[in-house]
């Protein structure tokens, strides 16, 4: 079935139907959903060439990613971020192009793809805390929108980020209240700005009650399951080891318990972890009881909420900019416990 079949069988213009599946504000709600369920009912399939032709556009979205960052593309929370983006662009008829990129070549790479004209907008993901892109694609014009935020960046901008720096303090609060005094940091990288959120609450809540951050209890770095090993196998091998830990990443969280088990210590019993598992699909935290307890945001549903938002800023670029915060759920499991005696 083409458009013209699909406009015949609704009685409306091709026109008409067309703005409808585009997603264009001027047609109702009422026509909108009428069209779209009649296009799901009849099995239409836009043709995006022609799609393009008439609207000017690609019908392509990009996700650029730095070589410093480029473990991402192994990573399952990227995984999930570009799962849920992707399956928004595939309903909305758009395709989806990854590219790899040296560090000091940004600059150059964002400014061509905007010359080239071959893509309809940008995802920008693991921002910094000043990070250059912001400014660079405000200067463009390019409709993008960012998966976090940039603390230091000044300029309006689109974003969707979660509520890092509360989640971490309601967490530290949470083994506070459990009688926990030592309880030991491993953090991402902290240049990037959800690490430094989350470093933030976690020091506020331990001020709040009179308790001074510890040095020798905060680990940054970028959050594989090795990393999260060492850090906890070398922290319990202290005079004062930890008997609590907040986990920025449940792959590194899985590390931290690797190296409770081997220290012939009990998670929940010994030693608490509360992690940020991120919901992934990969490492699943919802059994009965779950694992990890664990400051719980979906990363599946942040990437299809942020490929919604982008598509808006391109069917309407006077909208913008588009800003919304998800906060996360703490979900009690069997890894946190009162702290020992």
């Amino acid at each position: 079935m083409n458009l013209k079949e699909l406009s015949r069988h609704l009685n409306l213009s091709p026109t008409t139907v067309s703005r409808a599946l585009n997603g264009y504000p001027e047609v109702s709600e009422t026509t909108r959903a009428r069209v779209q369920a009649a296009a799901r009912a009849m099995n239409y399939r836009p043709n995006a060439r022609a799609r393009g032709l008439a609207t000017g556009r690609t019908q392509a979205i990009a996700h650029v990613i730095p070589v410093s960052r480029r473990h991402q593309m192994v990573n399952p929370i990227f995984g999930d971020f570009i799962a849920g983006a992707g399956e928004t662009y595939a309903r909305a008829g758009y395709d989806m192009v990854l590219s790899i990129v040296d560090d000091v070549r940004q600059d150059r790479v964002y400014r061509d793809i905007h010359a080239r004209g071959t893509v309809d907008g940008i995802i920008v993901s693991a921002p910094a805390m000043r990070d250059p892109r912001i400014a660079l694609l405000n200067g463009l014009g390019l409709p993008f929108v960012v998966h976090g935020r940039a603390t230091e960046e000044t300029a309006p901008y689109s974003w969707l980020d979660t509520n890092n720096s509360r989640s971490f303090r309601r967490a530290t609060d949470f083994l506070l209240d459990l009688g926990h005094r030592r309880i030991a940091l491993i953090n991402g990288l902290e240049d990037m700005d959800f690490a430094w959120r989350r470093r933030r609450g976690f020091e506020a809540a331990l001020i709040a009650r009179g308790l001074a951050p510890d040095p020798r209890l905060m680990r940054a770095e970028d959050m594989t399951e090795v990393y999260g090993f060492r850090s906890a196998r070398d922290m319990l091998r202290q005079a004062e080891p930890p008997t609590a830990f907040l986990v920025s990443s449940v792959i590194s969280a899985i590390g931290v318990r690797r190296a409770i088990h081997d220290a012939g210590l009990d998670m929940g019993r010994d030693v608490s972890v509360i992690t940020h598992d991120d919901d992934l699909g990969a490492f699943k935290n919802d059994q009965d009881v779950p694992i990890f307890t664990a400051t719980r945001s979906s990363v599946r549903s942040a990437g299809e909420r942020v490929a919604e938002m982008l598509l808006q800023l391109i069917r309407d670029p006077g909208c913008g900019p588009l800003t919304e915060m998800m906060e996360a759920e703490l979900i009690i499991g069997a890894s946190t416990g009162p702290a020992p005696q």
